[in-house]
């Protein structure tokens, strides 16, 4: 891949997100293929004003268990950690499926791996669909702090993690634009909640722990994520 011109940002100056990087984020979801539910995609920057991606669900939404102990609330991360899930790299892109794998997550580390929850904090679907995973995420993020997960060993004291849905451990496995496009949007999110800036802040969970996660293929569009994610952000 070649590689893409950086910006730098003055960290002193809260980001925002752009109206015309939210309407070209949204566009990039809308082309994946979905048919939104959640929201009216004509009207993407009067529905989002607040930056938040375009399909957001809260654990209400997918049916999530309650955790089997208080979900710890602790200051904001410096890194954002992008995952993928090992998961079938499936073309159901509806929100149904999306609801489906978040509860077999859950499933997965609370009954396989003997976690009190889900342990990343959000999860987007193949279909673009981004869902609240660790109990009380929405919550943390939006007051500028961070539900403590379990998702990058030794770190999780300073991160926030995203599970991409589907298997991207071969390079070259092609990642939904639906999926990638949501993806944008939730870091930019993130950015603008936290003050962050993309191109120091975007981690994959293989910069900290002895892991191919999130697969080559993902971890390769890293750069490309960091600089889509920047093109969203203007300082106010």
């Amino acid at each position: 891949m070649k590689a893409m011109p950086m910006k730098r940002f003055d960290r002193i100056r809260k980001p925002q997100i752009s109206r015309r990087g939210l309407l070209q984020s949204t566009a990039a979801v809308a082309a994946g293929g979905l048919l939104a539910s959640a929201v009216d995609l004509s009207a993407p920057a009067a529905a989002h004003a607040s930056g938040e991606p375009v399909l957001l669900y809260d654990r209400q939404a997918w049916g999530a268990r309650p955790p089997t102990s208080p979900i710890e609330i602790i200051d904001a991360p410096d890194t954002i950690v992008v995952h993928h899930a090992v998961w079938p790299n499936t073309n159901d892109f509806s929100e149904k499926h999306a609801f489906q794998v978040s509860r077999e997550i859950q499933d997965l580390h609370m009954d396989d791996n003997g976690w009190i929850d889900a342990g990343q904090q959000l999860t987007i679907s193949r279909g673009g669909h981004v869902m609240e995973g660790r109990d009380r995420s929405f919550e943390a993020i939006r007051d500028g702090k961070l539900a403590y997960g379990t998702q990058v060993g030794n770190h999780n004291g300073h991160t926030i993690g995203i599970e991409n849905e589907g298997t991207y451990t071969e390079a070259g496995t092609v990642v939904p634009t639906s999926q990638f496009g949501s993806l944008v949007q939730t870091c930019a999110w993130l950015c603008t909640q936290y003050n962050l800036d993309p191109f120091a802040a975007i981690k994959g969970h293989r910069d900290f722990n002895d892991t191919i996660c999130p697969g080559q293929a993902l971890y390769d569009r890293l750069p490309e994520l960091r600089q889509r994610t920047a093109d969203m952000l203007s300082y106010a």
